[in-house]
């Protein structure tokens, strides 16, 4: 009887909403976000008529994700020439948005690039227009394809490293369908292992201080009926030393030439102690996040966030909640330590994962390779 009841509760939940969507009501062309800085306790919707709008939801968190900031940051240039602003600033204000995540660029310069070039081609301003949707709308198919391709790769890889099934897979911030123009990176790895039959267990870091394992990937797993279990990040440490993680994978935000991953704060002492323990630590990421022009880990530019995201309990009931504001913890004026990402060694990385195939061991020449594949069209 319990069974069936888990059964029938999970039929019962609704299908997850648009994360992203371009809507075209009469007053005007608008790109609509799930706000998520409202998630888990309400699935609302934020609509955003101009480019400041959007680079607000940016900033604050009500959307993010590298995959999904490249594609938002391309309709961000398709609503600034829709509704007839300037695309040259427009593009300015979005790619020095968030500054980590290399994707938000190449989306915007995607978008903007093909406006550019039907207005020296003679086009009209709608027509240059259309071209930069028609930009953002197929780099939002090409990434739900290649979320498909990194969960396959991704399965076939954790099959070859960890044979026999039954994966327990400890995975950090949130990197599924919320970033994505598809089911996501890493999520979307743990989610095809778990339609397989082969995910025992999926341990979410809470990915403090914002909580986007606790208030997003948890949300994802319940969702999809994956049998999950919270931790705070700190208490990672003692499930690697029972046994407990069989690999940790995690997604990025930019992968340098070299092969170093800046991804969420937190990643980096995963890895450190995934090496210690002789754990796979794969990184899952499209080749829009590999970064050919920055040189190595060192080269990648670390977003600050507010201190405030330290020194406060964030309030998920709020709209506040993915920008920190809360209740105060800390005393009046103290200081914070705030970075948004941290980065990762190629040494410590195990393998990444593409849409265009895997790398192991991580090298320049391997990511090299990758970006060559993914410039030419060649998919494994």
């Amino acid at each position: 009887m319990a069974d069936q009841q888990v059964h029938d509760a999970l039929d019962s939940v609704p299908p997850q909403p648009p994360v992203l969507r371009w809507a075209e009501p009469p007053e005007g062309p608008v790109l609509v976000l799930l706000d998520q800085r409202r998630l888990p306790a309400h699935e609302t919707e934020l609509v955003c008529t101009d480019v400041p709008a959007l680079v607000h939801a940016i900033q604050t968190l009500a959307v993010r994700g590298a995959p999904l900031l490249g594609i938002a940051g391309a309709y961000g240039i398709a609503l600034a020439a829709a509704r007839g602003y300037d695309v040259v600033e427009a593009a300015g204000l979005l790619e020095v948005a968030r500054p980590t995540a290399v994707n938000l660029r190449y989306g915007v310069r995607l978008a903007a690039d093909a406006h550019g070039r039907a207005l020296a081609g003679g086009g009209t301003r709608e027509q240059a227009a259309a071209e930069a949707l028609e930009a953002a709308r197929a780099l939002h198919r090409a990434d739900a394809d290649a979320s498909r391709r990194m969960a396959g790769h991704g399965l076939a890889l954790l099959g070859e490293l960890l044979p026999g099934g039954g994966h327990r897979i400890l995975t950090h911030c949130n990197s599924g369908a919320l970033v994505s123009g598809g089911e996501g990176t890493a999520f979307a790895v743990a989610l095809a292992a778990h339609r397989a039959g082969e995910l025992r267990h999926l341990w979410v870091d809470e990915t403090r201080p914002l909580l986007q394992g606790a208030r997003l990937t948890a949300w994802e797993a319940a969702r999809n009926g994956m049998a999950y279990s919270l931790l705070a990040d700190n208490a990672a440490g003692s499930l690697f030393a029972a046994g407990e993680v069989d690999a940790v994978v995690i997604g990025a935000d930019r992968i340098a030439a070299d092969g170093s991953v800046a991804n969420k704060v937190g990643s980096y002492p995963l890895a450190v102690m995934a090496r210690y323990h002789h754990v796979p630590f794969i990184v899952v990421a499209p080749t829009t996040t590999l970064d050919p022009t920055t040189a190595d880990g060192a080269s990648i530019e670390v977003e600050q966030r507010p201190g405030r995201e330290v020194t406060d309990v964030p309030a998920p009931r709020s709209a506040d909640a993915g920008s920190g504001g809360g209740v105060p913890m800390a005393p009046l004026g103290t200081r914070a330590y705030n970075p948004a990402f941290d980065v990762t060694p190629p040494e410590l990385v195990t393998a990444v994962v593409t849409e265009v195939g895997v790398i192991s061991p991580v090298t320049g020449d391997g990511i090299a390779r990758l970006c060559a594949g993914a410039r030419d069209g060649i998919v494994d």
